[in-house]
C-alpha cells in the first residue's frame, strides 16, 4: 500500500528531475557511493624508469593510503604515448583505468601525427595536474668548452657543420625546445633522436652529441658529478633544487619558457563523483611537504588542480608547438 509520505517524495522526484539542467544521478552515485572496491589500474604510455613513471609511482603509493585499494602501474611505450591513452580513452569508464597523460597528449601530438584515434578534448577527462619539470641546457663538460650558454652559441657559430643535439625522440618537448633553440640562436642545429635520456647521455660524454635541452630530471646527477655542465633552465624562474643554474632569459635568451608537464586522465563518461573524489585527493597530495620534496629530489614541482586548470593550460600551449612543429617540419606517422 502507498502511503502519503511515499507519493509526496515520489512528487518531489519527478519536480526535482524536470528542472532544467538538473539530473538524478541515482544509478551513479550508487557506483560512486562503493568506489573503489577492487585495485584501480594507472597507465603510464612510457617506459618504466623514465620521469612519467617515477612520478606516477609516488603518487600510486599516496592513492593507495588515501582510498584503500591498490593502484597499479601499468607501462607500455610507443608512438609518443598514443597507443596507451588510446587504450584509457577506450577503457570502460568506471574509475578503475587513470592514464598518466603529458603536455604532448594534450598539446602536441595532434600536430605530429596525421592520424589521431582518439580525442583529447572528448575522449578523456582530466582529473587533475600532476607535476611539472623544466627542461635544461646541457652540454658534455670534457668536449665543449662554453661555460655560458652565450659562449656555447658562439663556440657553435665557428663550426662549419653547426652543432648536433639529443633528444628521446621526434616529437618530444626536448626535441621541439632543441629546434627552437637553434631558431633562436641562429645555428645550424642537427637532431639525434634517441629512445631516452639513458641513451642520449652516453652519446654526449662521449662527445658524438653537443648539446641536449632534455628533462632535467634525467640529467641531475651528472650535472652534480661535473660530467655534464649545465647552462640554463627553461623554466620562468630558476628551479628551487638547482638554484645555481639561470633561466633561459638570464643567460641571454628571452621568451623561451618551456615545461614538461603531466595530468591524470580517465575516459569520458567516468562518474563525476569519481573524477572529484580523485582530484581533491591529488590536490591534497599535491600539498604534502614530504611529497613537494620527492617531487623536487627527481627534478619536478608537485602538483594538483581542478579538472578545468588541466584543459585551460592543454589549449593555451596549443598554439605555440604547432608552430615549431610546423616550421621544424617534424612528423611522425
Amino acid at each position: 500500500m502507498t502511503t502519503r509520505r511515499q507519493i509526496l517524495q515520489g512528487a518531489a522526484l519527478s519536480a526535482l528531475a524536470a528542472l532544467p539542467g538538473l539530473s538524478l544521478l541515482a544509478p551513479r552515485s550508487a557506483r560512486a557511493a562503493g568506489w573503489p572496491d577492487k585495485p584501480v589500474k594507472i597507465v603510464v604510455p612510457y617506459p618504466a624508469g623514465g620521469s612519467t613513471d617515477v612520478l606516477s609511482r609516488i603518487l600510486a603509493e599516496e592513492l593507495k593510503v588515501k582510498f584503500g585499494q591498490p593502484f597499479l602501474i601499468d607501462n607500455r611505450a610507443g608512438a609518443g604515448g598514443n597507443i596507451r591513452i588510446d587504450a584509457v580513452a577506450k577503457s570502460t569508464p568506471d574509475g578503475y583505468t587513470l592514464g598518466a597523460a603529458t603536455i604532448g597528449h594534450f598539446s602536441i601530438n595532434q600536430y605530429l601525427y596525421s592520424k589521431m584515434t582518439w580525442d583529447a578534448d572528448k575522449d578523456l577527462l582530466p582529473v587533475s595536474m600532476t607535476w611539472e619539470l623544466p627542461n635544461v641546457a646541457v652540454v658534455p663538460a670534457d668536449h665543449v668548452p662554453a661555460t655560458t650558454l652565450k659562449d656555447f652559441i658562439a663556440w657553435a657559430k665557428t663550426r662549419p657543420n653547426g652543432i648536433s643535439y639529443g633528444s628521446p625522440g621526434i616529437g618530444t618537448t626536448p626535441h621541439l625546445s632543441g629546434v627552437l633553440f637553434c631558431q633562436r640562436a641562429g645555428v645550424k642545429g642537427e637532431h639525434v633522436p634517441f629512445r631516452g635520456a639513458a641513451q642520449t647521455i652516453p652519446a654526449m660524454l662521449s662527445g658524438d652529441v653537443h648539446i641536449a635541452v632534455d628533462n632535467l630530471a634525467s640529467y641531475i646527477p651528472f650535472i652534480n658529478s661535473g660530467k655534464l655542465r649545465a647552462l640554463a633552465v627553461t623554466s620562468a624562474e630558476r628551479w628551487p633544487s638547482m638554484p645555481d643554474i639561470p633561466t633561459m632569459a638570464q643567460a641571454g635568451m628571452n621568451d623561451f619558457v618551456v615545461t614538461s608537464w603531466a595530468a591524470f586522465v580517465v575516459p569520458a563518461g567516468t562518474p563525476k563523483e569519481i573524477v572529484a573524489a580523485l582530484s581533491s585527493a591529488l590536490q591534497e597530495i599535491s600539498k604534502k611537504p614530504e611529497i613537494q620534496q620527492k617531487f623536487l629530489t627527481t627534478g619536478a614541482k608537485s602538483l594538483g588542480s581542478t579538472p578545468e586548470v588541466v584543459t585551460a593550460r592543454g589549449q593555451k600551449e596549443r598554439p605555440m608547438w604547432k608552430s615549431v612543429i610546423e616550421s621544424s617540419g617534424a612528423r611522425q606517422d
